[in-house]
């Protein structure tokens, strides 16, 4: 929005601005903020930034935790959800002592993997188009302690509520792709949120209900760059939270919050230009894709059970992640086919479009932590010229899932649980460290917090379902 502090400076004075507010993102991919009254937005803040503790958002140890937020000044946004007038800035987060830019900033981390790729000489850019699901849901509930263990969700548009009696348009599991109104009880509220993310300078191609009968929609923007994906994905996720919740719903991106019903992931399309020319594209390549396209899918694949660890770092995840459903088990590429860890579009066949998804990621993954993961990966896929197909990837143009067990054993298979995706990262990281994106440190704290915070916690836990099974043995 801007490129110089006067023009910020003047734009509060002359649309009455009063609040300024400072978002920033911790380790682990969730936003905070920090809020000053505009008249405190000054030159000195634009220098010096404001002190914040970045040992509490899992950035610094205890030891040694002041920080600095400083407001990039191209990210600034109106905030259409506070009473007061409100001008949002995305942070950089600096060291308080020398105000060096923190190199484990996840921000900071994508935006060194753009320039390792500018430098690298395969790509001046890349671009990306993230596909946002979720589920609008009418209320939750949940508990855990030591003697109890329970969720409840509910929704308007879930058949679950059909003898209940009421408006009788109810939605079926796996019935709600692209449903129409009355049955899509949540078309108004994604208009909502589609309007609001305009006005916030994020684009939208367009909105629909999923197939998750129970409120599940989806939001598309179009391709975009890579640092310019990772904060539309923050901003998307605070505003459809945000919206929902003034009308009294909650929005959740969990990859699996209903048993039985499909999961939701963030599936990324992508592709690279050299200098405005799509280096991905060759009108008689598979599905019009080049070699370096190719290789980049073979970097993507043979380095895949590791990226899980960053594009599928929760439980969760892996409760989506289960045969039978749209979400891919295995790694392979292939033309159209929605199992396909790797799915080459079908109608992406031009010069400017030509592309490949990456269907794996979801969105609990630290958005910009996920990109530079995925760019590198590739990457070193072209620079090794490793070939999917000699790779043993595919391609696979058939449903693996009307297989024999025998065929589908021959098809290599992505991790089934956390805990082996990051096994696979800790064997398996070399390629994050080119370039100097990623550092051995933060790879070492990701996966000491994702073990002993998250995997241990859940699986030591007895499950509800375990109750059923076990208490009469």
């Amino acid at each position: 929005m801007f490129s110089k502090f006067e023009q910020a400076q003047h734009y509060i004075k002359e649309q009455n601005i009063q609040i300024v507010d400072l978002k920033f993102c911790d380790l682990y991919g969730r936003w905070h903020h920090l809020s000053v009254p505009a008249n405190q937005f000054s030159l000195d803040l634009m220098e010096n930034g404001i002190g914040f503790d970045g040992s509490a958002v899992g950035l610094k140890s205890v030891k040694a935790g002041d920080m600095v937020l400083v407001p990039e000044l191209a990210t600034a946004m109106r905030d259409p959800f506070w009473q007061a007038e409100t001008l949002s800035f995305i942070c950089a987060t600096l060291e308080a002592d020398t105000h060096d830019i923190f190199p484990n900033d996840p921000r900071n981390i994508a935006i060194r993997a753009e320039e390792h790729l500018r430098k690298s000489n395969i790509a001046t850019d890349s671009r990306w188009g993230p596909e946002f699901e979720f589920y609008i849901f009418d209320s939750v509930s949940y508990e855990y302690g030591v003697n109890r263990a329970s969720y409840r969700v509910d929704c308007t548009e879930a058949d679950w509520n059909s003898a209940e009696g009421g408006h009788g348009h109810y939605i079926p599991l796996h019935g709600g792709y692209h449903a129409i109104p009355p049955k899509d009880q949540f078309f108004n509220l994604r208009s909502e949120m589609c309007l609001r993310l305009q006005e916030m300078g994020v684009p939208v191609k367009y909105h629909h209900h999923e197939v998750g009968g129970p409120g599940q929609s989806e939001i598309e923007t179009p391709m975009m760059g890579l640092v310019q994906a990772g904060d539309a994905t923050m901003i998307i996720k605070y505003v459809t939270k945000m919206v929902a919740h003034q009308s009294g719903k909650t929005v959740t991106f969990m990859p699996k919050p209903l048993y039985g019903e499909a999961g939701s992931g963030m599936h990324f399309h992508q592709h690279l230009f050299k200098d405005g020319v799509n280096v991905f594209y060759d009108s008689k390549g598979y599905g019009c894709l080049s070699q370096t396209a190719l290789y980049y899918i073979g970097g993507l694949l043979k380095h895949s059970p590791a990226l899980l660890a960053l594009t599928n770092p929760s439980t969760n995840s892996y409760s989506r992640l289960v045969p039978g459903f749209e979400a891919p088990v295995n790694a392979f590429f292939s033309l159209g086919n929605r199992s396909a860890a790797v799915r080459v579009p079908k109608y992406a066949t031009q010069p400017d479009t030509a592309r490949m998804e990456f269907r794996t990621p979801d969105a609990t993954c630290n958005v910009y932590l996920a990109l530079a993961a995925m760019l590198l990966a590739g990457m070193d896929g072209i620079q090794r010229k490793i070939d999917p197909t000699e790779a043993g990837f595919g391609p696979i143009d058939a449903n693996i899932f009307s297989w024999t067990d025998e065929q589908r054993a021959a098809v290599k298979s992505l991790p089934a649980t956390l805990d082996e995706a990051l096994v696979a990262l800790e064997n398996d990281h070399e390629f994050l460290l080119a370039g100097d994106v990623f550092s051995e440190l933060l790879i070492a704290q990701w996966i000491d917090y994702k073990r002993n915070k998250e995997y241990y916690p859940v699986r030591n836990r007895p499950h509800p379902y375990e109750m059923s099974l076990y208490f009469d043995v």
